[in-house]
């Protein structure tokens, strides 16, 4: 699928809808829960998400292939998304309240249980951050975006974004260990 570029290319050029339909398909999760980290809540994630869809549907963009098609569309759902913050101008953190998989292993489940509680943790953890800490953290580590994709995404020199991550984790590492984690080095 060239990573969307073609699909939005028979859409946007040829009136191709099932090419539309690749890119939400491909990308409306991912874009979902990183659209969540900027805006704390995740039904207006999925808003959001949708007008981005929307956006591309209706406007039909220019994709200048400067950098890869979700780093472009994730842009895109990045600043609908702080044009929604301005707009409200309040912020709603989500409640992450997961249960751990059913497993037959009683060790098994409670490694789930333990591996669920410290994902929640450093989930609550990141959301005591500063907001440009955690969109840096979610785009790193939750998408697997390189630095200078994440860089391009919040629309920050590659420099900036390397020191801001770096305060990010640092930030996050004394969170976690005001809330009784230990840090050890891997």
């Amino acid at each position: 699928m060239n990573n969307g570029a073609s699909s939005y290319r028979r859409f946007r050029d040829y009136g191709d809808v099932q090419g539309l339909d690749e890119i939400i398909i491909e990308y409306s999760d991912g874009l979902i829960l990183y659209l969540t980290s900027i805006v704390g809540n995740i039904q207006t994630a999925e808003e959001l998400t949708e007008d981005t869809f929307v956006l591309l549907g209706t406007k039909k963009p220019k994709f200048k292939e400067k950098s890869s098609f979700k780093t472009w569309l994730y842009a895109i759902g990045r600043n609908i998304a702080i044009d929604h913050l301005r707009k409200t101008a309040a912020k709603v953190c989500v409640s992450i309240e997961e249960t751990p998989e059913m497993m037959d292993d009683e060790t098994a489940v409670e490694e789930a249980y333990i591996k669920k509680e410290q994902q929640i943790a450093i989930h609550k953890a990141m959301r005591k951050l500063h907001p440009k800490y955690q969109q840096v953290l979610w785009l790193i580590y939750f998408e697997g975006f390189s630095n200078k994709e994440a860089a391009k995404i919040m629309k920050k020199s590659l420099r900036s974004l390397e020191s801001i991550l770096y305060r990010a984790r640092k930030s996050l590492r004394s969170q976690l260990e005001t809330e009784g984690f230990e840090y050890v080095e891997a």
